[in-house]
Parts: C-alpha cells; structure tokens; sequence
C-alpha cells in the first residue's frame, strides 16, 4: 500500500534541506509525494524558490499564499495564522498518510498545527537543535507537536529523547542539505558564471580571483537593530575591497529593516566591489561557496555545509548561538573590527578540513526509507 507524504516547503532555505529526500521519496515504489508550496518560497523579491522546485521536475501539489506584509512580528503572527487555516484546507483536500515539516522557520508552527488538529502523523527534519531568535521556540514546538522525528545529528537526537520523546520515534538521518555537499565536494569546479546566469545588481565580478560570500538575515529578537547590523557588515565588506557576492535575507521580522540597509548603502556607495543576488539552485550556490574564501554573516549554511566542505565562517552575532559547529567558524559580534578581523584571519587559513556533523551524505534515502517502514501513529504519551 502506497503512502501519500505530504511535505511543506515554506521557505527558499527550506528547499536545499529537504531537495535530496523530495527526490528519494519521489522514486520509493511505497511512497508518494504530494508536494505544497508556501509561504515566501512563492515570492519573487524573496528569490522565487518554486521556481527551481518546478525546473528541477517535481509536481507541485498545491501553492499557498500566506504571508501578510510588514516584515515585523506582529506579520509574522498573522502570517502563521493565515499558514493554519489555509494549511488545514489543503490537508483536508489531499488527505495525505502523513505530513512533514521542515527545520524551525516561524511558518512551519502552522503546517504541525494544521496537521496535528486533523490527526494526520507529523514527521519533523531537523528538531533538537539549539540556536537563537524565536527559532528555537518554533523548533521545540514542532517536536512536541511531531510524532515522528527526522534529526541532523547524534547530539540532536539526544536533545528530542530529553523533551521527553520515544526514543524509538527518533531517527539519526543526517541533513539532506549535506547530500548536495557530497555531490559538490566530489566535484567543487564553479563550472558557470554566476552574474551571467543569475543577473543579480551591483559591481561586475571575476570568479577567477578570491572572493566572498555575505548571506546576513535579521534576528527575530533584535528584529530593531537590522539595518544598523547590515550596514556594519556592508562598510567592512566594501573597505576590504575583495570581490564579494551577498545574498538578500529571508522574510522575518526585520528583513524590510536589512533589505532597506542593502538598498540604500547599494544606491548612495554604489560599491565597486559587491554584487547583490535574490537566490541561486541549491547546487550553484554551495558550488559557489566551495570556492569562496570566507561566508560572512549568520545563515546556517556556515553552521551545516560550510563545515561539511571546510569553508572558513565568519558567524557574526547571536542567530546561531549554541548551534554544533565545526572549527571552520569564528564568531564576533557586530562590531566592526572584530568583523575585519576574523575575515583577514578566514581567508588565511589552510588548516580547515570538512567535517560530518550533519551527516555523510546520505540523508535523503534514509529519510525515505523510514517514511516508507515507520509505525504512523497521531497519538504519543511522554516518556521519561
């Protein structure tokens, strides 16, 4: 008997994490894939992730547009309660076996919601982790919500026995954002041009010197202080003068304050040395930070796939606090010169080598195979 696997992809980093395994479970003779897409993954100035979805063949189930203008807290509220109700329609259309949600981004509260209330089992990728801002919130809710558990790494799993969950329900699968590392560390060639596929604004670059990656988003609890934040980042990129691609932020409260950081220091500055990207397909842009010589900012990718591939980080204030990381990451805080600092030291150093946090590349075929094999219940006690 064939189960209906419902995943949610709400968000453009949503779609790297959960690529590899939308593959596997699409070709399982178990298991079907009935795939919907929300949320700012269908939003243009947010790089138009369903976009790639589509161009990478996968058939989308349903499309929901939920998410209210504002970029401050209070959308984001109503964005995840728009998420709930719409959610909850098209779970009830689809009836899928089960329903996956990914990681910890404020909307994917509203697809365990909407599936837990219609007591559909809930499969969670990426629970038990630690990090700043109201993620950490969101993912430990989405655990106790989750009566399946999908997690990147040993410590994780260890953390999600200790919220109380049955151990038997909790599965070391690995991130299947390191399944697209290993396929780019096997062959790390940036085998295209960036500006000319991907057009982006800003200064013209030449891959063939050094270069930077930015990819800086606000923090949900410091939502006040993004613009200040950015523009810290932005003078020290500029001054360094090195070639540098920066990738605009994810929607959260404070992302209008970043983006408008961007615009204005792009329009008054008009750096000759940065060029400013919406999004890339997920194999590009880790292609692209293979042969960088530093990722700055604070995205996960640094914490996950950076480490994987032994990309010097410059992790830059509190949104990936107490994440595990590898000894490719420095953190400072936003002051500038630590900021400079840790960059000139990054693209100094030789000693990094990969590491297997997050998994051995192989993550979305174990992800299948438990979605295909697992006890799908919508009832749990806690376990002590």
């Amino acid at each position: 008997m064939h189960r209906k696997v419902c995943v949610v992809i709400t968000a453009r980093p949503s779609y790297s994490r959960i690529k590899t395994a939308l593959k596997a479970i699409d070709a399982h003779p178990q298991l079907d894939l009935q795939l919907v897409v929300a949320g700012a993954a269908l939003l243009g100035r947010y790089g138009n992730a369903v976009a790639y979805i589509e161009r990478d063949g996968f058939k989308v189930a349903e499309k929901v547009y939920m998410v209210l203008e504002g970029e401050n807290k209070t959308a984001m509220a109503k964005t995840t309660g728009l998420g709930v109700m719409e959610l909850a329609t098209v779970f009830d259309k689809l009836q899928p076996d089960m329903v996956v949600t990914i990681a910890d981004r404020f909307e994917t509260i509203a697809t365990s919601i909407a599936a837990s209330y219609q007591n559909i089992p809930l499969i969670h990728i990426q629970g038990g982790e630690v990090t700043g801002n109201i993620d950490e919130k969101v993912r430990h809710a989405n655990t106790k919500l989750a009566d399946i558990h999908l997690v990147a790494s040993e410590n994780a799993r260890e953390r999600v026995i200790k919220l109380g969950e049955n151990p038997t329900k909790v599965f070391n699968t690995g991130c299947p954002s390191i399944d697209i590392a290993k396929e780019v560390r096997e062959t790390p060639a940036l085998d295209f041009d960036p500006v000319e596929k991907y057009g982006g604004v800003g200064a013209d670059i030449d891959t063939s010197q050094e270069y930077l990656v930015v990819m800086q988003h606000p923090v949900t609890t410091e939502y006040a202080r993004a613009k200040e934040d950015v523009q810290k980042t932005l003078e020290i990129v500029h001054e360094l003068g090195l070639p540098t691609f920066w990738f605009w932020p994810n929607v959260d409260a404070g992302s209008d304050g970043t983006s408008n950081g961007i615009r204005s220091f792009r329009e008054s500055v008009n750096p000759p040395n940065i060029r400013f990207f919406k999004n890339m397909e997920p194999t590009d842009f880790l292609k692209l930070l293979a042969n960088a010589k530093c990722l700055i900012g604070n995205s996960s990718v640094g914490i996950r796939e950076c480490a994987y591939l032994g990309v010097p980080v410059v992790n830059i204030g509190t949104r990936q606090n107490g994440r595990e990381r590898g000894d490719n990451v420095i953190d400072v805080d936003y002051n500038k010169e630590a900021i400079r600092n840790a960059v000139l030291q990054q693209i100094e150093n030789s000693e990094i080598t990969g590491t297997s946090i997050y998994g051995d590349g192989e993550a979305g075929q174990k992800i299948a195979q438990v979605l295909a094999s697992c006890d799908l219940t919508f009832h749990k006690t806690i376990t002590y």
